[in-house]
């Protein structure tokens, strides 16, 4: 069996006390089809957990972790929380459409989906046993967040593996919510030394009482994104599309750990929308076979994810860590925001908006602005993302970009500058329109990272070539659902 895969207790001893673990903490699991269409399955709970604080452990706080919490992260959303960005911000005609990830519980970040979806086949199974192990979350930031919540929810002691060069306010959450220090390891480099997180794991799996739970390698990350993420997406097109006139015509995403990207596989197959994938231009290992270093904080890189179904992508799309940054500084500084009142017409609800984007919403965001320029689209056009998390988690990177513009700091001149360098320049060179064969090469280079340094074997690689093998994980859904149910029955 592929781990991550159980579809069956596999220790009977461990499950058992992992009932009484979650038992004792008051825990009862959602099911994966809850979570996917929660105004439907939930709404009979939300007397016994509106009241619940989203920010904190409680474990009603699992009933939240989808993509229809309110603006008061308590109560139901019928139509996932979005925003709509016009012309007037963008340049371009086609709407851009950004899911906002910050309406997730506990870490303000649709990254906790992705750490439940990774735990639950490893609880479910006994695998993973929650009086003695230690769950080791390896990330660059957001997922590692995610994964010592819902540790906490289960009682169970946690390890938040991420670089010591991310933003101060991911270090400063893991404090509060991690009580020893020694539970938070810090790797060498930042953003782009992946492989020196995976360098950690090696060390840190060598301990019997650690499990870790690597997000780029768990194809549970994979299934829960594809069968939450995606028809949350489809949700909020289908609401758009009232009149019936849209045509959906891209998902993109920072490929990151290819989680939240398996919603395109959903929409290529539910409305026909292309799948771009968004890397940093400053190390452009889809694009170029490159490496590199940049600061669109949370998308990882130098390697292809094992969860990533790149044969199933159309375009692959470079965006530079400047515009991400230059951005950020204009949607979340005085200086800035007068630049788009005055000269862009925003109202002062379109700039409020612009706090739900993160650096790697704000590197989609131009993404879709790219392809949107690329495949020439008018006002019907619609092309979709995400925003991972909010501005918030980067208060401190702020600071460091408007030093890096020299002693003035930011000013109005240099606003426009940014902002007309950065979305009104965008333009469509460093993008890939794939054919079979970039496909291939794409496909090809994970070889290295996963069979050669990982250890997977060579059919398990391969077999990931073919669409129906990602279609086949879905029937796990309906399997690990009835998992659920009978541990929250036990």
């Amino acid at each position: 069996m592929t781990p991550g895969l159980e579809t069956a207790i596999v220790d009977q001893d461990a499950y058992d006390r992992n009932v009484d673990r979650l038992h004792a903490a008051g825990v009862t699991l959602p099911r994966i089809s809850e979570l996917a269409d929660p105004v439907a399955a939930l709404s009979s709970r939300m007397d016994s957990i509106g009241n619940a604080d989203p920010d904190v452990a409680d474990p009603r706080n699992l009933f939240r972790v989808h993509w229809h919490n309110a603006r008061d992260r308590k109560g139901l959303a019928d139509v996932p929380e979005h925003i709509v960005l016009g012309e007037n911000v963008t340049g371009v005609k086609a709407k851009i459409v950004v899911a906002l990830g910050d309406r997730f519980p506990m870490i303000d970040c649709h990254k906790v989906l992705a750490a439940y979806g990774c735990l639950i086949p490893r609880l479910m199974s006994g695998v993973f046993d929650a009086t003695r192990h230690r769950a080791v979350w390896p990330s660059t930031g957001n997922y590692c967040r995610g994964g010592v919540a819902i540790s906490n929810l289960l009682g169970c002691r946690s390890v938040a593996v991420l670089p010591e060069g991310m933003s101060r306010e991911r270090f400063d959450w893991l404090n509060r919510w991690l009580s020893d220090p020694n539970d938070i390891f810090r790797t060498p480099g930042t953003e782009s030394n992946v492989k020196e997180i995976y360098d950690a794991c090696h060390q840190l799996a060598k301990s019997p009482e650690n499990l870790i739970l690597n997000q780029f390698a768990e194809y549970g990350n994979y299934i829960i994104h594809r069968a939450v993420t995606g028809p949350a997406m489809e949700r909020i097109f289908n609401h758009l599309n009232a009149s019936g006139n849209l045509k959906a015509r891209a998902f993109v995403s920072a490929t990151g750990s290819a989680g939240t990207i398996a919603a395109g596989d959903h929409l290529k197959a539910s409305l026909g929308a292309q799948i771009g994938a968004i890397e940093a231009l400053e190390c452009p290992t889809l694009l170029y076979n490159g490496y590199g270093e940049h600061n669109i904080q949370g998308i990882g890189d130098k390697h292809v994810p094992l969860i990533h179904n790149v044969m199933n992508a159309d375009f692959v799309i470079g965006v530079s860590d400047q515009a991400s940054d230059g951005m950020n500084l204009v949607a979340n500084t005085t200086v800035g925001r007068d630049y788009l009142a005055t000269h862009r017409g925003l109202t002062q609800e379109d700039i409020t908006s612009l706090s739900h984007f993160g650096l790697s919403a704000l590197a989609n965001i131009t993404g879709a602005i790219k392809y949107a320029k690329y495949m020439d689209l008018g006002a019907e056009d619609v092309v979709m993302t995400v925003a991972t998390d909010g501005a918030a988690m980067y208060e401190t990177e702020l600071q460091i970009a408007e030093k890096k513009l020299g002693s003035t700091g930011l000013d109005k001149v240099k606003a426009a500058e940014i902002f007309g360098r950065s979305v009104l320049g965008a333009t469509t060179d460093n993008m890939i329109e794939l054919t079979r064969p970039d496909r291939e090469r794409i496909f090809n280079l994970g070889y290295y990272t996963w069979v050669e340094q990982q250890g997977t074997s060579l059919e398990d690689f391969d077999r990931r070539r073919d669409q129906s093998f990602w279609d086949g994980l879905l029937e796990l859904v309906p399997v690990w659902d009835g998992m659920i149910e009978r541990f929250n029955a036990a």
